[in-house]
């Protein structure tokens, strides 16, 4: 930790800023800690909760950076962190900023540069839980950035999530959260897809979620059933289909987007899973396993 960050007198401290419901459930996990807190949002009346627990409201973006040494951002986006701290750029050097928003890896590197040209260290991170589950032990939290930073704020941070360091490249946790979010989110939307489908029966959603969140639960150990290294034929470029193909599986894609069209569902998302097989059996691969489809992904038409 550089000099000019421990003459702030206050590393011991934590300051939050932005206190929408994951924002609010990071400041009642530090306040456990017993670290003095201090917090700031554009509306003030969403800290009276925290602050009756404990934390400190400050009036000001600059007054919130001058009470700690460690600053987390918990934003809609990174464009929210230019908005509120661009007029304390005075009060950012020596201070560590760990901005849990979620944004592009491009932007957040260019945030780096911002925070690291008025003199702060910066680190990106990721939490990968929702905000009922923040201090759990089920919580945890990627992040990117130069490792010293890390290895100096690992502690404080530490309630939040168990930190998991992915390198000093500070995109690399923005990265990994968005891949992280578009499988959840491709999920939920399947998840409601094929729930709607089912309701075309009269079946309810109550009687048809637990059987579709079931097999949801399942698709993790049977892609990882008989593979001891899940991942590493992909990286050697190997894709054999002795168990399923591009054009099995292609097939099966066919028939939900028949079945979807034919009960009057949207199709943009059968559709596009359907894009991926055809595409790959066009190229040549049908015969190969179905992860080929990623070449399709790699390099879209």
């Amino acid at each position: 930790m550089n000099e000019q960050t421990r003459n702030t007198g206050q590393d011991d401290a934590v300051t939050v800023i932005g206190l929408g419901p994951m924002g609010r459930a990071m400041t009642r996990t530090l306040l456990t800690t017993g670290r003095p807190i201090t917090v700031w949002n554009r509306t003030a009346a969403r800290a009276d909760g925290v602050v009756a627990e404990g934390a400190t409201l400050a009036a000001t973006p600059r007054e919130a950076l001058e009470a700690s040494g460690l600053v987390i951002l918990s934003l809609t986006d990174y464009r929210a962190m230019y908005d509120i701290l661009g007029s304390a750029t005075g009060s950012l050097a020596g201070r560590t900023l760990v901005n849990l928003s979620s944004d592009t890896p491009e932007r957040t590197r260019e945030a780096a540069a911002w925070a690291a040209g008025h003199g702060a260290a910066f680190l990106t991170g990721g939490v990968m839980a929702p905000a009922p589950m923040v201090g759990t032990e089920a919580s945890y939290v990627y992040y990117s950035g130069p490792g010293e930073v890390m290895d100096s704020r690992r502690a404080a941070l530490a309630p939040l999530g168990t930190p998991r360091y992915l390198g000093d490249d500070p995109g690399l946790a923005q990265m990994m959260y968005q891949a992280q979010l578009a499988v959840f989110l491709t999920t939920l939307s399947a998840l409601m897809h094929a729930t709607a489908m089912l309701g075309t029966a009269g079946m309810k959603a109550e009687e048809t979620l637990p059987e579709l969140l079931s097999a949801a639960d399942t698709i993790s150990d049977i892609l990882r059933a008989g593979d001891e290294r899940p991942g590493a034929a992909l990286d050697a470029g190997e894709h054999p289909g002795d168990l399923s193909t591009v054009t099995m599986m292609g097939a099966t894609a066919d028939h939900i987007v028949e079945t979807s069209t034919s009960l009057g569902l949207d199709l943009a998302l059968p559709l596009a899973v359907q894009a991926h097989y055809r595409r790959a059996i066009e190229d040549g691969h049908g015969s190969d396993n179905w992860t080929r489809i990623i070449d399709t992904i790699r390099t879209p038409h």
